[in-house]
C-alpha cells in the first residue's frame, strides 16, 4: 500500500473511533522506525463496552469502504482490542490498560499526530 494510502486509512480509522467518543486518538508514523506497519492509531475508552462498539465501528465503517480488517485480537474481553490492516495497526485499548503497556513510551521517536 502506498504511504498516501496507508495514512489516508490511518486517519479514517480515528476518525471513526471518535464517532464512539474514543479518548486521546493518536496516529503514530512508524515508517521510519520499523518494517513492521506503516501506522500505528491508538485510542481509549472508558468501560469495556466502549473499547468493543469504537473498535467495531471501525471494522464496518471501514468495510463499507471495501477495507477488510485481516486479523482482529481482544475483541471478546475489550481490555486491549487490536485490529490489523496490515501497513496500519489499530490499537483500541481501555484507559487503564493503555496507561499500563505505554505504546506511545515504547514507540517514543515516532512523529505523532493527535485526530480530534
Amino acid at each position: 500500500m502506498a504511504a498516501e494510502k496507508s495514512y489516508d486509512l490511518a486517519r479514517k480509522a480515528g476518525e471513526f473511533a471518535l464517532l464512539r467518543k474514543a479518548n486521546e486518538v493518536q496516529i503514530l508514523d512508524l515508517r521510519k522506525i520499523t518494517s513492521i506497519t506503516d501506522y500505528f492509531v491508538i485510542c481509549s475508552g472508558d468501560a469495556d463496552v466502549q473499547v468493543r462498539a469504537i473498535a467495531e465501528t471501525i471494522i464496518e465503517k471501514l468495510k463499507q469502504e471495501d477495507i477488510r480488517v485481516w486479523n482482529v485480537e481482544g475483541l471478546e474481553t475489550g481490555r486491549w482490542v487490536l485490529l490489523d490492516f496490515v501497513d496500519v495497526v489499530v490499537h483500541v485499548f481501555l484507559q487503564e490498560a493503555r496507561e499500563f503497556y505505554g505504546l506511545e513510551r515504547l514507540w517514543g521517536d515516532a512523529p505523532t499526530e493527535s485526530i480530534q
